[in-house]
């Protein structure tokens, strides 16, 4: 149904409208850690900087993932659709041929990987 509407309503939409409304609400439980949709969008909003004046993403980039299930992986997300990068998710845990060919078939021109990976591709 939202994605009749035009223009259509994007899961951005709907947690910029979440922020809007619950800023300080829960989002996300991590291990002892509760985040906000206030925290989310802080930090969502420095990577999104950051992606954008450091790493030089433009609207349209395809951008590979590669990081393990953490808050850190959320907020990479929504600073990707805010610059309106594509997002290419690959599992932490493969390794090797199988990596090299989801990275392909990507077609990314950037990958983001956390620091605990650097060195363990196997590509």
């Amino acid at each position: 149904r939202r994605m009749a509407t035009v223009p259509p309503t994007m899961l951005l939409d709907v947690f910029r409208q979440h922020v809007r409304l619950r800023p300080r609400h829960p989002l996300l439980l991590f291990q002892d850690q509760v985040l906000t949709f206030e925290d989310a969008e802080r930090r969502s909003n420095r990577a999104a900087w950051a992606l954008q004046r450091r790493a030089g993403l433009i609207r349209g980039r395809t951008v590979a993932v590669f990081l393990p299930n953490e808050p850190a992986y959320l907020w990479t997300w929504l600073a990707l659709a805010k610059l309106g990068c594509a997002m290419a998710c690959l599992n932490c845990n493969v390794r090797g041929r199988a990596l090299r060919h989801a990275l392909e078939a990507a077609e990314a021109t950037v990958m983001l990987a956390s620091p605990g990976e650097r060195g363990q591709w196997g590509v």
